[in-house]
């Protein structure tokens, strides 16, 4: 039996309050936006330094920075 001095909080499967699980997921949003735009940035970053997908001379053909933005860029279009 339930203590009469004690309030009932509406249940859910997680055992959260709605105002709880909005603030939850705002967050949870938040960190995965950030998140995702660090790893692209990343993949980008290494992409340069070193494709994953060398040319017809392999890697040696990549050797400059320059020249690995001129493949990235050739390739997309």
């Amino acid at each position: 039996m339930a203590n009469p001095g004690t309030l009932e909080r509406p249940s859910s499967l997680s055992g959260l309050t709605e105002p709880e699980a909005k603030e939850f997921h705002a967050i949870f949003l938040t960190s995965f936006i950030i998140f995702t735009a660090i790893a692209v940035v990343a993949h980008i970053l290494v992409w340069m330094w070193r494709p994953w997908l060398p040319g017809p001379k392999g890697y040696a053909m990549l050797e400059g920075g320059a020249q690995a933005v001129h493949g990235l860029v050739s390739m997309i279009s």
